[in-house]
């Protein structure tokens, strides 16, 4: 897997040649494919060659694309991502319900305790409390959709009364919006990469969602994107490079100092492993490390 988060921010044309990516404007800059784990192109006015299209699924490269503002909107997916992918999709579709809904419901705990951590940090014990009593509160599926309720009081406590996340015109949200996308891809990328589809979730099931898999599996990530915002760490000039750095930064995978972009691999193969063997307590517990609360 490569280390490096390539931002084409810049009008350029981009194609390839012995397994390098180049990028070409008034200058011409190489980088081996092999370093390349994430490429997200901002620039409407870029120009990408098919050739280095098939090269970057080839070498399983997340692209992320941006619309005019800038903002990822789509990402390519590779149709196979592993080799027994036949076998893989098949068991996905056998999935029956009730081991879905206690992995959606292991989700959730995981969710619900790491916002409770970052209230804890922010010192809203008032709050923090109403969410430990609903982790407790989790059952089978969130069929009491004790999710909902939690995000609701959440949010409040950490951007004021009023905060509306369908405002997509507010700043929180432009920073909420890029960092839940920049994590998303790179679930998806681990759920392509294993050979399973995204479209198919276990608890999103949106019609016009080519992502509910990885929607489901990105939630106990969601804080860790709230946490840069909260800490005042992202701002109108930084928060595109922070959220991509964001992939790089230490947490807790299980108790062991991993970088992020590797706990989310990790957990992904998690939850699959549950799945498949209907053993949840198989799925990985990621949360922040102390220091960082």
């Amino acid at each position: 897997m490569g280390f490096r988060k390539v931002r084409i921010s810049k009008r350029c044309k981009l194609e390839t040649s012995l397994d390098k990516l180049i990028i070409r404007d008034d200058n011409r800059l190489e980088i081996f494919l092999d370093e390349i784990n994430i490429l997200i192109i901002e620039n409407q006015q870029v120009c990408i060659t098919n050739a280095l299209l098939n090269e970057l699924i080839k070498h399983k490269i997340k692209v992320v694309l941006c619309d005019e503002k800038h903002n990822p909107v789509s990402e390519i997916v590779s149709y196979h991502g592993a080799y027994n992918t036949f076998e893989r999709i098949k068991n996905q579709v056998n999935w029956d319900d009730e081991i879905k809904n206690k992995v959606w419901s292991e989700i959730i705990w995981q969710k619900i305790n790491n916002q409770y951590l970052i209230l804890k940090s922010i010192g809203d014990e008032r709050t923090a409390d109403i969410l430990l009593n609903y982790r407790r509160e989790i059952q089978i599926g969130d069929s009491g959709n004790r999710e909902g309720l939690a995000a609701k009081v959440y949010f409040l406590s950490l951007f004021g009364q009023g905060f509306d996340r369908r405002d997509d015109n507010k700043i929180t949200n432009v920073y909420l919006n890029y960092g839940y996308s920049i994590i998303l891809s790179a679930v998806n990328r681990e759920i392509s990469n294993a050979g399973y589809l995204t479209s198919f979730g276990i608890h999103h099931i949106g019609s016009e969602n080519p992502f509910n898999f990885g929607c489901d599996l990105m939630e106990p990530f969601r804080p860790f994107v709230d946490r840069l915002i909260i800490k005042k760490i992202v701002n109108d000039d930084n928060y595109k490079s922070s959220f991509i750095k964001l992939l790089d930064d230490e947490i807790l995978c299980d108790g062991n100092n991993t970088i992020l972009e590797n706990a989310i691999h990790n957990y992904v193969l998690s939850v699959f492993n549950a799945l498949n063997t209907r053993r949840i307590d198989k799925i990985a517990k990621v949360t922040f490390k102390n220091e960082q609360l």
